[in-house]
């Protein structure tokens, strides 16, 4: 009998990126199996038109999932399908007992949030820190499973492409333009590289290379833009707010150069292949920076007085993202644009 595997997955944007080469790498194992992927609503597109998997469920924790009974309904809608087989990719004890409760028979993870009983197959965690996609896979070699891909991947489809190129021409972009985009959000202020470093560095690209410029990022990014956007001589295009992910994807992949804080939108350009600057603080490149084979990134990071990662959020001024300078974040892209075979 073919295997039913449940993939339990984690939270967050980038870190389901990360998740990808996993999920692709179960699918090579167990290539006539069902494979369904548990996962955060805020997550779905990040997953939408994955070939490797069957299903995604969602579980919603902060909505319709979230009490008692609202995890019973999910518990009996998983034991339904009648999984035998759970990878549990995020570390909680309650992802590790909705495998257990809904009867799968086997359940693969890290023996995390002391659920080593609730595991049938207790992975050994890492001795050093690993990047977050070598972290998943290592529960698959765990098991026997060699996964042959590392990079991450990230799926759109015509309509987002139409749509962009809809976007682009009535903000004045043709087909020929150079085109920059800059990312100059972050899920917490500590990671993101100032806005007015953004300013001037966007002034020079535009006046050297005579490339238009486009910021991306969510809604809530719309103010941030907006005070860019005031410090700028020649005003951007804003996205903020304005796309999907998927859309979002297909905008990144348009682009000649993205320059990005560690954050969701940098691993969407390198999953489309978009040669990316990638800006590091108080976050370590070794475990959520780019990952994967081409010669479409660069990392640059000047944190050299405290551990990575850094969760002092009461750090004053910033100081290892304000290392970072105008003039070498410039000649990084420049470099870049210099070789670009578009």
């Amino acid at each position: 009998m073919e295997k039913k595997i449940l993939i339990i997955n984690v939270n967050w944007v980038g870190d389901v990126l990360f998740s990808t080469p996993f999920i692709r790498a179960v699918r090579e194992a167990y290539q006539k199996s069902y494979i369904a992927c548990l996962i955060h609503p805020r997550c779905i597109e990040m997953l939408e038109g994955n070939p490797h998997l069957n299903e995604l469920i969602i579980y919603d924790e902060e909505g319709r999932h979230k009490g008692f009974l609202g995890k019973l309904d999910l518990i009996s809608k998983i034991r339904k399908k009648r999984f035998n087989t759970a990878f549990i990719l995020h570390r909680s004890f309650t992802k590790a007992a909705l495998a257990y409760l809904a009867g799968i028979d086997v359940r693969i993870g890290y023996p995390t949030k002391h659920r080593t009983r609730i595991l049938t197959k207790s992975v050994e965690e890492p001795a050093e820190a690993l990047h977050k996609v070598e972290y998943f896979l290592n529960i698959l070699r765990a098991v026997g499973i060699k996964p042959k891909h590392l990079f991450y991947e990230f799926f759109i489809n015509d309509s987002d492409k139409r749509y962009i190129k809809d976007f682009l021409e009535k903000n004045g972009v043709r087909n020929s333009d150079m085109l920059i985009a800059i990312c100059p959000g972050g899920n917490w202020d500590m990671k993101r590289w100032p806005r007015e470093n953004y300013a001037k560095v966007s002034d020079l690209l535009q006046k050297k290379h005579n490339a238009k410029i486009v910021i991306v990022g969510a809604y809530k990014d719309i103010g941030l833009a907006e005070d860019i956007k005031l410090r700028m001589n020649s005003p951007p295009i804003i996205a903020c707010g304005q796309t999907t992910l998927k859309q979002l994807g297909a905008l990144l992949e348009r682009a000649n150069l993205v320059i990005a804080n560690d954050t969701g939108p940098m691993h969407i350009a390198v999953s489309m292949k978009a040669k990316t600057i990638s800006l590091f603080g108080p976050t370590s490149p070794k475990i959520t920076g780019p990952y994967g084979n081409g010669d479409y990134k660069v990392m640059i990071s000047r944190n050299e007085a405290c551990d990575l990662p850094c969760y002092d959020v009461t750090c004053a001024d910033n100081r290892c993202m304000a290392a970072i300078s105008v003039d070498e974040v410039f000649s990084e892209a420049s470099k870049m644009l210099t070789h670009d075979n578009r």
